[in-house]
């Protein structure tokens, strides 16, 4: 069971990106799933959260009004449109899956996945 996000790279601050995550060996499409981050030298912080059906979404203060999460639970994938982008958005993001209804905390999921790096140019 793997969950495996793309889509890092360079992105000037400003600019967009948008990070893709999807499951192989078994299907996510019933459980909530989440971003992480992680910066050098700094806790894992919530980024994002989505219901199994996407009709709920949650967002770390952070990043509020700049990512938006989704999903489409028919094809498996789950996306972060990192849109404004800002230096302190950088660092290693992960995707998770919990069999919790929703999560914001990293200790309530249950599967993770190795993320891309995304770097930000000021």
């Amino acid at each position: 069971v793997q969950l495996q996000a793309s889509g890092g790279g360079l992105v000037q601050a400003g600019g967009s990106l948008r990070l893709s995550c999807v499951a192989s060996g078994r299907t996510f499409s019933n459980y909530a799933m989440g971003w992480f981050r992680q910066a050098p030298g700094k806790e894992r912080e919530f980024v994002a959260s989505i219901t199994w059906n996407g009709a709920n979404t949650y967002y770390g203060d952070s990043v509020k009004g700049r990512f938006t999460i989704s999903r489409d639970s028919a094809q498996n994938p789950l996306y972060l449109q990192m849109n404004s982008v800002k230096p302190e958005d950088a660092g290693v993001y992960y995707c998770a899956a919990t069999e919790r209804p929703i999560a914001t905390v990293s200790a309530d999921f249950d599967y993770w996945g190795q993320g891309p790096q995304v770097t930000v140019s000021s």
